[in-house]
């Protein structure tokens, strides 16, 4: 999927399918289908490694992004990104790779 669903009023948003996915531009109640969403886009391409940026701030957003992860399925493990990816302000994402579907 290339657009996170509007609400009502709001027109679709075009996300980059490339691994990096930047929260600055989202309300956080749409955070709860947009990362779900974001994280099975990347792994039907075989994007494996993400980078979720939601800026450093006093830390709820971050809290938030980290509970979804903890209890996304498809996570193999989380952490804070690296000083050269965006430190505390980023977290970087392993996906267990995508099954293939058997015939």
């Amino acid at each position: 999927m290339n657009a996170f669903e509007p609400s009502e009023h709001e027109e679709p948003v075009n996300l980059p399918i490339d691994g990096v996915l930047d929260l600055h531009t989202f309300k956080p109640k749409e955070l709860g289908d947009l990362i779900p969403t974001y994280l099975e886009a990347c792994q039907e391409r075989g994007i494996l490694q993400i980078r979720i940026i939601h800026g450093k701030g006093i830390g709820n957003l971050r809290r938030s992004v980290h509970a979804i992860l903890a209890r996304h399925s498809e996570v193999i493990s989380f952490t804070l990104a690296n000083p050269m990816l965006g430190g505390w302000g980023a977290t970087v994402v392993s996906l267990k790779p995508k099954n293939p579907q058997r015939d």
